[in-house]
């Protein structure tokens, strides 16, 4: 370990990164505590306990890392960015342009990503109104709402995503890459802290659970990294030209094909209603529906629907993400144009067939721990006397965290690499 951080220190472009990336992390932890003019953070924290931190807004205090609870200028943390990542990605799909423009090498990906920063300020404009809405509505009076006043907080906090969307690409250009990730990654683990002081101090009854809870989360983690790095190899034959049996090589299809899409995308969904329900709750003809909302589609008091409805739905989008993002017949056309071929597999259509056959049956195994990973939290909060506030991470900030770890130390280890081969030459 020691002599593995000496060789990062002695590298001296990989030690200027690494300090890069430490030195703007600690700028977007800093901003995270900046309060939006005017208002008054200590009135959402108390909304925030007596809520419980679930729901839709548990969801973004646990991406932004305290954000919301200092009701900073970045509450909204990267969520307007990752949306529009979403949207962008599903339309190269849709649209014959974009997906053109997407095959053209480091140029197309370099517009793509232009289009998907000019999406995330409107997105971020709209969002910052709707949950100083939500908030309001839900017996919060922070800011003015009304116009022209509630104009301000929302530029402030546009100007807040945007910002730390600039600081995610400085991380990725001059630091050591991957910078979104590693700004969502850092509010997650910022997080754990404040749970395990909060336990400590006041944790009377909760401390066998909690204990309970951290077993099976680290069983979780080595779980969660076998699974991210499990893979299936499709066998590849390309043609040789010369005497002999071929070149041999393998198309690698991974058990998570979607990461943690599916799960965002089931948050989104199943919050959905909850919203709906609270923007409904002072109209009289509404109640019935706002009853059946609350008894059965609540995330402070999960019921057995609940858990159920949102592990099919992580299942399912599972399978959305990847049927728009894997193009089996593109692969197949590929390998066909290099002189490739699947052993006992004719090129062209069967050769599609049986890479989407592949794909769906890994998929129903990645989407069923997907489904699982995300479900365990919600099953100790409604079966122990842990609240969602008592939970050290999430699964789907667990997933995250592997992700990112692992991807970090991938890019450090290739310029890592890269450095002792220059020494070489």
């Amino acid at each position: 370990m020691f002599t593995y951080l000496k060789q990062l220190w002695r590298s001296e472009d990989l030690r200027g990164r690494i300090l890069f990336t430490l030195a703007t992390l600690l700028i977007y932890r800093i901003v995270a505590h900046i309060t939006i003019p005017g208002a008054d953070p200590f009135a959402l924290s108390q909304f925030l306990e007596s809520r419980g931190g679930t729901g839709a807004l548990g969801v973004f205090a646990a991406l932004t890392g305290g954000a919301i609870d200092n009701f900073s200028v970045v509450l909204l943390g990267l969520s307007p960015y990752i949306n529009a990542s979403i949207i962008i990605q599903l339309s190269t799909v849709i649209f014959p342009k974009l997906e053109a423009i997407s095959k053209e090498g480091v140029q197309g990906q370099q517009q793509i990503n232009r289009y998907t920063r000019w999406l995330t300020l409107p997105l971020a404009f709209l969002q910052s109104y709707g949950f100083l809405v939500l908030l309001q509505r839900g017996g919060v009076e922070l800011v003015d709402v009304s116009f022209p006043g509630v104009l301000f907080p929302m530029l402030y906090v546009t100007a807040g995503s945007v910002f730390i969307m600039w600081l995610g690409e400085l991380i990725t250009e001059k630091g050591v890459g991957n910078g979104i990730s590693l700004i969502i990654f850092t509010g997650i683990v910022s997080g754990i802290p404040t749970t395990l002081s909060s336990l400590m101090i006041a944790g009377e009854g909760k401390m066998g659970a909690f204990y309970l809870f951290s077993i099976v989360s680290v069983a979780l983690l080595v779980m969660v990294v076998l699974f991210t790095d499990a893979h299936r190899l499709i066998p590849i034959t390309y043609a040789n030209q010369g005497a002999g049996r071929g070149v041999q090589g393998s198309i690698p299809i991974r058990l998570n094909q979607a990461g943690m899409i599916p799960i965002i995308f089931a948050i989104s969904l199943i919050t959905f209603p909850a919203i709906i329900a609270q923007l409904m709750q002072t109209a009289p003809r509404f109640q019935a529906f706002v009853g059946f909302i609350t008894l059965h589609l609540n995330s402070q008091n999960p019921s057995i629907f609940y858990i159920l409805i949102y592990f099919l739905l992580v299942l399912g989008f599972t399978y959305f993400y990847v049927s728009v993002t894997f193009r089996p017949d593109q692969i197949a056309e590929t390998i066909q144009k290099r002189g490739g071929f699947i052993p006992g597999v004719r090129p062209g259509r069967h050769t599609a067939e049986i890479l989407e056959k592949t794909s769906n049956r890994l998929n129903l195994w990645g989407g069923i721990f997907l489904g699982i990973v995300a479900i365990i939290p919600l099953i100790f909060t409604k079966y122990s006397t842990l609240s969602s506030q008592d939970l050290i991470i999430s699964g789907s900030g667990l997933i995250i965290i592997v992700g990112v770890v692992m991807e970090l130390i991938r890019q450090v280890n290739a310029q890592l690499l890269a450095h002792d081969y220059e020494k070489l030459v």
